[in-house]
């Protein structure tokens, strides 16, 4: 019973989800026109956002998974790419547990 009970999504959390993919779609063109000093400089702006709000709301790790996703992609470094990707990972996890359960007051 668990294992069915474990495949249930949230239909609102889906939702919500989806409406931050269309809502974030201009981000994403803004994000893959920034060089990598902008992406630096919006990586720290997200982690502040983050950190005002104390939580991550659905459309953060939407536009999260795309920011970390082009840092990921533009890092010089094997340190830089392991971390953003880590990160990126992160929230992908975010969005399913979202997903599962989006009562869910988030610890992060």
């Amino acid at each position: 019973m668990s294992n069915q009970t474990s495949n249930v999504v949230s239909i609102l959390a889906l939702k919500k989800i989806k409406s931050s993919h269309y809502e974030d779609s201009a981000y994403e063109a803004r994000v893959l026109g920034m060089d990598k000093f902008q992406l630096l400089e919006e990586m720290v702006r997200f982690q502040e956002e983050r950190s005002q709000l104390g939580e991550l709301t659905p459309s953060m790790m939407v536009r999260g998974k795309v920011l970390f996703k082009s840092l990921e992609d533009t890092a010089e470094t094997r340190e830089l790419r392991l971390l953003t990707r880590a990160y990126r990972r992160h929230l992908e996890c975010e969005l399913q547990d979202y997903l599962k359960n989006p009562l869910k007051k988030r610890a992060d």
